[in-house]
């Protein structure tokens, strides 16, 4: 039988930064209950929440 070689690449870009913030309690509450409710990662709901904000704001000029 022949052995099969395992290739290893180098890590690429996955088009994800990571960096921290810092937010209320009251907000990582909030963003606990509604994993917990839907299935998904703390993670995958800041993404969401962070997209929908970023496609919804309007920047108001003085």
């Amino acid at each position: 039988m022949e052995e099969k070689t395992l290739v290893i690449r180098p890590k690429g870009d996955d088009g994800y930064r990571t960096f921290s913030v810092r937010v209320k309690r009251e907000i990582v509450e909030k963003i606990e209950t509604i994993a917990k409710q839907t299935g998904r990662t703390r993670n995958e709901l800041i993404g969401i929440f962070l997209n929908y904000a970023a496609d919804h704001c309007e920047v108001e000029n003085k």
